[in-house]
């Protein structure tokens, strides 16, 4: 297990247009998002302590374990997704529905029955499975082997028929697409390929809502690092989509992070040829958000323009994330992580504590003036492995 690292140079021309991720797109996304009844601005937590230990000018968390409920971000995407393509079908602008519309009577009849399905690991599963549910339609979800039944079980509590296969993720996407087209349901996943784009950007879309709120909440403070975790990519794409559009050329270092085990844009990243390189077999890592061995084409065009570093790390470091941002210093605003969660900082706190990765540290440009930003993406979604983890020390520091 190691931590290993690629650096791209910044191009001037040649560039994936990102306005669809900018921040006009993102207003759109935000203005969706905050027609439901329970939305709320998630918290951004500014960890002045732990910046001073660290020797940083600023560390600012934006906690997605808030988001309407179910403790994870993803439903921001799940939900903007499903809000266009009903919005497509009917002919109508997203605008002319907002939440409430939406899961109205009047559109179920012109809609009439809808089966939405797609593979996750947990937090997009019960995304979709929620937003279905509210809008009286049907939801199937499958996870890849080794999922937890938490998770599981959190997907059927939305209506959904839920199952956990004996495939790992990529081909429990296959299985779910091989439905969707025999049966003629509606796939809504958060991976793209060839010929299957326009709900994947729809969910990027969702995601800038995330980083649009975080833009506004740190007011006239400019991060100068972002870290973000990656599993397929649309996450990371969304977040590095939105800051470049914000800040052009002036955009924030962005590092791109991933399991040793699923790093799959890191190693596509590697080889800079031109083409997609997945990983295959079981991707064994604990943060199960991340194990993807494919690529999302429509975020990897955004990443391979705009980001600057894509990281492997090894699973201790998002342990270690996980408990730092439990057990907060002082004042600081305590974060609940869970192991996808806590992937970009655990990174971060390992680099600038640990002697033997100073070279990242250099390498990145981290020093006294730095504010870095990151995103935990997930709560405690499996709280059985979050109290091994942070109360027994299960994967500690070698």
């Amino acid at each position: 297990m190691s931590f290993e690292l690629v650096h791209f140079e910044r191009k001037a021309a040649g560039k994936k247009d990102i306005s669809h991720l900018g921040p006009e797109a993102a207003k759109r996304a935000l203005d969706f998002h905050k027609s439901f009844d329970i939305y709320e601005e998630t918290p951004l937590a500014a960890l002045k302590e732990l910046s001073k230990q660290l020797g940083v000018k600023g560390i600012y968390v934006k906690d997605e374990s808030y988001r309407f409920g179910l403790n994870a971000f993803k439903v921001l995407g799940g939900s903007y997704a499903i809000g266009n393509y009903i919005a497509e079908k009917l002919g109508k602008d997203l605008s002319e529905l907002p939440y409430r519309k939406l899961i109205s009577e009047e559109v179920k009849q012109q809609t009439g029955d809808i089966t939405f399905i797609s593979a996750t690991d947990g937090n997009h599963g019960r995304g979709v499975a929620w937003t279905a549910n509210k809008l009286k339609q049907k939801s199937i979800i499958y996870m890849p082997k080794g999922s937890a039944l938490e998770r599981l079980e959190n997907i059927k509590a939305e209506g959904a028929l839920a199952e956990i296969t004996e495939f790992n993720y990529d081909d429990a996407v296959r299985l779910a697409d091989k439905q969707a087209g025999e049966k003629g349901w509606v796939l809504v996943q958060d991976t793209a390929w060839e010929g299957y784009e326009d709900i994947p950007t729809w969910i990027m879309q969702g995601y800038t809502t995330m980083a649009y709120e975080a833009y506004k909440q740190l007011g006239e403070v400019k991060p100068t690092h972002i870290f973000v975790q990656a599993g397929v990519g649309s996450l990371a794409g969304a977040v590095q989509g939105f800051f470049a559009g914000v800040y052009g050329e002036d955009r924030p270092v962005t590092a791109i992070v991933e399991p040793n085990e699923a790093a799959c844009i890191y190693k596509t990243a590697k080889a800079n040829d031109g083409k997609i390189h997945p990983v295959t077999g079981d991707m064994n890592t604990i943060m199960a958000g991340l194990a993807c061995g494919e690529p999302t084409t429509v975020g990897w065009e955004v990443l391979k323009d705009y980001s600057d570093y894509f990281i492997s790390c090894p699973d201790y470091s998002a342990a270690q994330g996980m408990r730092v941002l439990g057990n907060p210093i002082g004042e600081d605003r305590r974060v609940i992580s869970g192991e996808s969660g806590a992937a970009g900082f655990g990174l971060f706190y390992e680099v600038l504590t640990n002697p033997s990765l100073l070279w990242i540290k250099e390498e990145l440009g981290i020093n006294e003036d730095s504010v870095v930003l990151f995103f935990n993406s997930e709560g405690d979604t499996d709280r059985e492995n979050y109290r091994k983890i942070v109360w027994d020390g299960l994967y500690p520091r070698p």
